[in-house]
């Protein structure tokens, strides 16, 4: 797994309490809108959309934002928007690879957003395909290191639905499967009892860098401006922290 995933986890439980919740809460409903969109409204009969509003429920999204995001993707809400996926290739220093995955409703805006904030923070674009190729689609499963939630017991679980590996980190298992799989494995821990923090299909880099402190403080800044954009969904790297260099910047 990359060293930004190990970041985004930190990041992400700080970010539900702090002044950025606003655009985590507007990437969340964008989710829900084109999953919706994709599947239909049913959370039973479209998993896609249910792991969105989990994911959406797990950062304290109001219960009325899902709602009406809900109805958007449905088309029962006359200011629904048609969003598109785009996604843009660029590096950071020594190297790192970053892909970014923009959902929004205008492509030359998020082009633009996407080429600033990687001008003003030390990285270049990359042609399409330079970087692409480095990652692979992945289904991502978050657990919760507890007393009550075992290694063994995930492993029992999943193994026979499509889990292909688990890490164990300092505060969570992260579970990694096919994406055709990853309801399947999703599925099989609920019905084991375990609860799960995220389930989402991602881009898992084949092969990590390294990374000081300075290095992750350049990339991490550069990653969190593309972040801040409203266009941008995600952003995916292929470098990695020790645990001694995320504690540095932790501090």
């Amino acid at each position: 797994m990359s060293g930004h995933s190990k970041w985004a986890t930190t990041k992400h439980k700080k970010a539900i309490i702090d002044s950025r919740r606003a655009k985590l809460f507007a990437k969340l409903i964008k989710n829900i809108e084109v999953a919706t969109r994709i599947g239909g409204p049913d959370l039973d009969g479209n998993p896609t959309l249910y792991d969105a509003v989990q994911k959406g429920r797990k950062s304290s999204l109001p219960n009325d934002n899902i709602e009406r995001a809900i109805k958007r993707g449905s088309g029962q809400d006359a200011d629904s928007v048609e969003y598109q996926t785009i996604f843009y290739e660029g590096y950071g220093p020594n190297g790192i690879a970053i892909l970014i995955e923009c959902l929004t409703d205008n492509k030359n805006r998020a082009a633009a957003d996407v080429r600033l904030a990687i001008s003003r923070n030390g990285g270049t674009m990359a042609d399409p395909g330079s970087v692409s190729y480095l990652f692979s689609r992945k289904g991502v499963i978050t657990i919760e290191r507890s007393d009550s939630v075992s290694e063994d017991q995930i492993l029992e679980a999943g193994l026979e639905h499509g889990l292909e590996d688990i890490e164990t980190r300092e505060s969570s298992f992260v579970l990694t499967t096919d994406p055709s799989a990853m309801v399947s494995v999703r599925s099989a821990l609920q019905n084991a009892g375990l609860d799960y923090e995220s389930a989402d299909v991602e881009f898992v880099p084949a092969a990590s860098i390294q990374v000081d402190v300075d290095t992750a403080r350049t990339i991490i800044k550069l990653i969190d401006a593309l972040e801040d954009s409203d266009e941008v969904q995600s952003v995916y790297s292929n470098f990695d922290m020790s645990p001694e260099v995320l504690a540095e910047l932790e501090a």
